[in-house]
């Protein structure tokens, strides 16, 4: 849905290029990953509007019939029932444009991801103390 050269510094302007319709779905879920973690940093990765927060969180985007929310593999599996009536691939979820986003699966899913990052940065700090103790 991005034309082909379009150039943005960060969500804002990322945002800014879409019609008024869309910008209001996007603002909606941008508010409810912010507010679901807090603390993670908003920036733009593989040209996407994303989190990260001990690593990469989720990623949201703009397509022609839908709105992209990219949270990894791992959340697809682990929300598989609560996923079933949206197309999803192994990273990917397809919220069409026209339907109302379910902001608590979203959420559900952020606080997964935060919870899930947070266990990878504690391990490998584990490993790192326990090879520098050697």
């Amino acid at each position: 849905m991005l034309p082909a050269k379009a150039t943005f510094n960060n969500t804002d302007e990322y945002i800014a290029m879409f019609p008024e319709n869309v910008q209001e779905i996007l603002q909606t879920l941008r508010a409810a990953i912010k507010k679901t973690a807090p603390a993670a940093e908003e920036v733009i990765s593989y040209k996407m509007p994303a989190f990260r927060l001990n690593g990469m969180l989720v990623w949201f985007a703009a397509n022609k019939e839908h709105i992209g929310f990219y949270p990894t593999p791992s959340p697809i599996k682990v929300f598989k029932k609560e996923l079933a009536g949206y197309k999803t691939s192994k990273g990917a979820i397809r919220f069409p444009l026209g339907k109302t986003i379910p902001l608590t699966l979203v959420k559900d899913i952020v606080r997964y991801r935060v919870k899930e990052n947070s266990e990878k940065t504690k391990t490998k700090l584990r490993k790192k103390t326990s090879i520098a103790k050697k």
